[in-house]
């Protein structure tokens, strides 16, 4: 039965881009949604933090956001990671993480955002020195970064729930120039 709201039967579905770009967060309004994008999944969804899940990380960390883009425009932020040297600042050769990876709730059937930005990031770090690239990946997505020539090389807990510590095959990801040339506008 139709009503007056929805003359169709129903609702229509909201538009999801299949256009999808990762890289380095370069505009206010990117690191700003980087940061809500975070703080609605980490906090608010899996309940990870209360609050902020922002730590001293952030200082030195590489944020990196995947973008649904419109006729080659960008839309909005529909995903992000950030990565960081295991040092510190200043960044340096060396081991470097990825982590925080998320992906808005309507997007996570898209297929492309995930891989976008494990490549983005992983390329990334490459390019800035990275000779070992690790991850703290939660236990249910450990496959799909196999899949990425991610391998496991323990077992980690991270606030009170099961990761995995990962590592890259940085033969799989090429040092990215284009997401150096953005991380220093």
């Amino acid at each position: 039965m139709l009503d007056g709201s929805c003359p169709w039967g129903r609702a229509p579905r909201p538009f999801l881009s299949q256009d999808i770009v990762a890289e380095v967060a370069s505009e206010a309004w990117q690191r700003q949604a980087y940061f809500r994008l975070r703080q609605q999944i980490f906090a608010g969804e899996q309940g990870l933090f209360e609050g902020s899940d922002g730590d001293d990380w952030d200082r030195c960390a590489t944020p990196i956001v995947a973008l649904s883009r419109v006729l080659g425009i960008a839309d909005e932020v529909v995903g992000v990671v950030r990565i960081y040297p295991a040092n510190g600042c200043p960044a340096s050769a060396g081991t470097w993480y990825g982590g925080r990876l998320a992906v808005a709730r309507d997007y996570r059937r898209v297929g492309a955002v995930g891989g976008a930005l494990i490549h983005t990031a992983v390329s990334t770090a490459h390019a800035l020195g990275c000779t070992r690239f690790l991850a703290t990946v939660q236990a249910q997505n450990v496959r799909y970064f196999e899949h990425y020539h991610f391998r496991r090389e323990g077992e980690v807990d991270v606030c009170g729930r099961p990761h995995a510590l990962m590592q890259a095959d940085l033969a799989s990801y090429p040092p990215c120039s284009r997401a150096l040339a953005r991380r220093a506008a």
